[in-house]
Formats: C-alpha cells, structure tokens, sequence
C-alpha cells in the first residue's frame, strides 16, 4: 500500500475537521455567551417590573391621604405607563434602544423621588405602615436593579469581546451575531433631583 498516495487526503480530511471545530468553537461559544446576556437582561425586566408592579401598592396608598398633591401622582402614574410600554427585543440591544428603554425608566426614578420627597410634608401618610413597608421594598428593588443592571454588563463584555476579537469577527457577523450595548447613567445622574414645593 503506498500511504504517499493518500497523504494529501488526509492532510486535507484534518485541515477540514480543524477548520469546522474551529468554527463551530467561536459559533458554539457567541451562542452561550449571548444566551448569558439574555438571561442576564431577563433579569434587568424582572427587577423593574417588580418596581412596577409596587409603584401601583404606593400610588394607591398614598391616594388615601386626601389632601395629597395630584399632580405628584400623575406623574408617577405617567412615568410608569410610559416605562412599561418600552421593551427591547434582547436579541437586538442597540445602544439607541438601551437609551430609550434607560430614558424611560429614569423617568420613573425620577418621578418616585419628587413623590418620595413631597410625602415629607404629610406627617400621617409617613407615619403609614403600609407606606413605610412600601417604601423598604422600593429601596429594596431600586438596589436589585442596580444589580441587575451590573450583571447585565458583566454578561455583555465577554460576549463583546468574544465577537469583536480577531479571528473571531470575521465569523461572528455571518453567524449573525452584533455587538451588545452596556446600560450606561442616564444623561444627568449625576445631579441631584430638583423638587419643588
């Protein structure tokens, strides 16, 4: 049997084998790793939606103090519509999408604020236990967004760098897969929110 003969076959059946594990490798590794990102932002939606889903116990509670500013009211109540009613698709987090859905729910942070502020001037509604309860598990939630939204970014930068290094860039776009957007501080943040009375 002359093996001389079969050489370059089985030169070419390895370099073919090593090319498709290769990468079928940098395929099967961007799927886990936007599989974490997923999960990841699935837990971000968790947190705000608990937040939610308490703005509704303390709108309704704080609307038992009679004399309560209205306006305070509607604009939590606003802010909360307008929150709920911007999603993103977490196969496609774009950093315009992100800054919308980040926009909206910085609204919402903002508005809880100026009624968590004017509540100050009414001395029986703070003295509400179901208010006061309400008020631990917002500063509760508020802290498990936080978090959230940390290990949000910790699930997007391996995923980013595993599609943005090279040679795996020049797959990651014909495997479909783009680069994720960080949640960054809303345009702002970084000031006190202003209430007046």
């Amino acid at each position: 049997m002359d093996f001389k003969k079969f050489l370059p076959w089985i030169i070419a059946a390895v370099l073919i084998i090593g090319i498709y594990s290769w990468v079928k490798g940098i395929n099967n590794t961007a799927v886990t790793l936007n599989q974490t990102v997923e999960q990841s932002w699935g837990d971000v939606q968790t947190a705000y939606q608990r937040r939610n889903d308490l703005i509704g116990n303390l709108v309704n509670t704080v609307k038992g103090a009679a004399d309560f500013e209205k306006s305070t009211l509607t604009a939590v109540i606003e802010a909360r519509a307008k929150a709920t009613s911007t999603t993103i698709d977490p196969t496609n987090i774009t950093p315009e999408k992100l800054a919308e859905f980040n926009k909206a729910q910085s609204g919402v942070s903002s508005s809880l604020s100026r009624l968590l502020v004017t509540v100050e001037q009414y001395p029986d509604l703070k003295a509400n236990q179901n208010f006061l309860k309400l008020q631990d598990e917002l500063a509760s939630t508020e802290n498990q967004i936080l978090t959230a939204r940390t290990r949000f970014n910790e699930a997007v930068k391996p995923y980013n760098s595993h599609i943005k290094t090279f040679p795996n860039s020049l797959f990651a776009g014909i495997f479909g897969f783009k680069e994720k957007a960080y949640f960054n501080a809303v345009e702002g943040a970084d000031k006190p929110v202003e209430v007046k009375f």
